[in-house]
This record gives structure tokens, sequence and C-alpha cells, in this order.
């Protein structure tokens, strides 16, 4: 149990510690990116992480509670 947590936990730092170099721009904002420079094009893709995290936040929220509760449902 303890092993399968750790392994968990690691991908889930792991995951993390990519999506900090990725890209978070659809087609159209890359373009517009490439047109603003560096610095903009940096703000640009930080503000889109920035708006992507508070969905996932509840979506994962939601996702673990229904699946805290369906563990505690069905006892083996």
């Amino acid at each position: 149990m303890k092993r399968r947590l750790l392994a968990y936990f690691l991908l889930l730092c792991f995951s993390l510690g990519i999506s900090l170099f990725s890209q978070a721009q659809c087609s159209i904002c890359t373009k517009t990116a490439q047109q603003l420079g560096e610095k903009p094009a940096k703000g640009l893709n930080s503000g889109i992480l920035y708006l992507a995290f508070m969905p996932m936040a509840i979506v994962g929220v939601i996702g673990y509670r229904w699946w805290r509760s369906n563990r505690q449902a069905d006892p083996q």
C-alpha cells in the first residue's frame, strides 16, 4: 500500500514538474504570442496556465471525493 502511494506521489510530482515547461497555447494564441515577443509571450502562457488551474483543481477534488466515497461504501 505504501509503495503504491509513493508511486502515485512520484508520478504526480513528475507530471507537475513537466507541466511547468509545457506549452499551454492553442494555435491562434501561439501565433499571437510570436508576434508579441518573448516576455509578453511568457506572460500569456502563464496566464493560460493560471486560468486552467482552477477548473482542473475542481475536477480533481470532485474525483477524489467520489473515489473516496466509493472506496468507503465497498469494504473488501
